[in-house]
């Protein structure tokens, strides 16, 4: 076999290897998947003015007598606070 030829194959193997065994890796630290965060955020909550389903991550929040409450905009979480029971 000529160098040239060994040389391309030592290439492809490792390319193989990495497509196989890099993924696989964990670092210290590491969570289990990338998305978990994301996953999270897209919990649905109820927004208790309008009753509208917002994802937890987009939801504007409001703490009241310690419990934190979710809202589909300002102006639901501005008629909760104001203490008015519905959205006009």
């Amino acid at each position: 076999m000529n160098p040239l030829r060994i040389l391309i194959l030592a290439a492809l193997f490792y390319i193989l290897y990495r497509l196989l065994f890099g993924p696989a890796k964990k670092t210290v630290g590491q969570k289990s998947s990338p998305y978990k965060d994301e996953l999270d955020r897209d919990v649905l909550v109820e927004d208790p003015v309008c009753h509208v389903y917002v994802p937890q991550g987009q939801a504007v929040t409001c703490q009241k007598d310690g419990q934190i409450f979710y809202f589909c905009s300002d102006k639901c979480c501005n008629i909760f606070l104001s203490g008015k029971d519905s959205a006009e």
